[in-house]
């Protein structure tokens, strides 16, 4: 029997599923799965039943508002940081002269801060 150290000191078994390699596991899955739809006794969630299960998923966790509240903080505090870095990154100021840079009527940029660049359209 093969046996690892845990952090608490104590053997631990490498027997049985769990202490297959992840590759062993999830050919040992696959196959498990594909023998269920063959003999008919997987189900598969039609796009109402999908819908309906998300649906209720959704109401479920609504209920807690003070989860909702700090998910929804934490997505507006994320948004935030990177409408920021957007803001302050070397890609968009140039992008933002470039939008800035005078062109005429067909779209040609008529002067930038490297020059006139007849090729480039905006």
């Amino acid at each position: 029997m093969t046996t690892t150290v845990t952090r608490s000191d104590q053997p631990k078994s490498n027997r049985g599923f769990a202490g297959m390699d992840l590759s062993k596991q999830r050919e040992i899955a696959s196959k498990g799965g594909k023998a269920a739809h063959a003999q008919g006794l997987a189900h598969e969630f039609t796009a109402e039943e999908a819908r309906e299960a998300g649906r209720k998923g959704g109401q479920s966790v609504s209920r807690d508002r003070d989860h909702m509240a700090t998910i929804g903080r934490a997505g507006g505090k994320a948004r935030g940081r990177n409408l920021a870095r957007q803001e302050t990154s070397p890609a968009s100021r140039a992008s933002q002269a470039f939008d800035e840079a005078p062109t005429d009527p067909g779209g040609t940029v008529l002067s930038t801060d490297d020059g006139p660049d007849p090729a480039r359209r905006i």
